[in-house]
């Protein structure tokens, strides 16, 4: 996968610029140039070449457009509540987070969760805020973890590696 090129110019452009050096002689000498380039375009598709499913995009944690998606399953009030304060713990910390407090059907939030590939999820719904928990769940797979709301920044602070630059 080619996501970055170098390419040799010679002197085409140092010539006519004048572009010189002294040399150990103390000789002018004409610069012999090259250039280089990484695709942001090219990185980004090569990322996703090998990081999909049949759902979707699965970004690498380090290039992910946010660390992870809360989804609050309606728009009632505790559920908003709980959401929205997840939100601004994560962030408050560092974590890159996307809210997707849509007037949507669960699938669809899911759907498009899937699609998009955020790296983890926390599902914030009635049913589990009455057991005391929201579902935190890792895109690439694995079985959803319950947790109590309070300790889901602990847990997204142990998962998300160094790498991603936040400590």
């Amino acid at each position: 996968i080619e996501v970055g090129q170098v390419f040799y110019l010679g002197t085409k452009y140092s010539k006519p610029m004048n572009a010189a050096y002294l040399d150990e002689k103390g000789n002018s000498q004409i610069m012999f140039m090259g250039c280089y380039g990484i695709g942001i375009s090219r990185t980004a598709a090569a990322a996703i070449e090998q990081n999909h499913d049949e759902r979707g995009i699965i970004w690498p944690l380090p290039i992910a457009p946010f660390h992870v998606e809360v989804i609050p399953l309606s728009n009632k009030d505790e559920v908003m509540n709980v959401a929205k304060k997840l939100h601004d713990d994560l962030v408050e910390k560092g974590v890159e987070v996307l809210i997707d407090d849509r007037d949507e059907r669960a699938g669809v939030k899911f759907a498009d969760a899937d699609l998009i590939g955020i790296p983890y999820r926390i599902i914030v719904g009635e049913k589990g805020l009455k057991d005391g928990v929201v579902e935190f769940k890792e895109r690439k797979g694995g079985d959803a973890l319950r947790l109590k709301p309070e300790d889901v920044v602990k847990k997204m602070m142990f998962v998300i590696p160094a790498k991603a630059g936040i400590q």
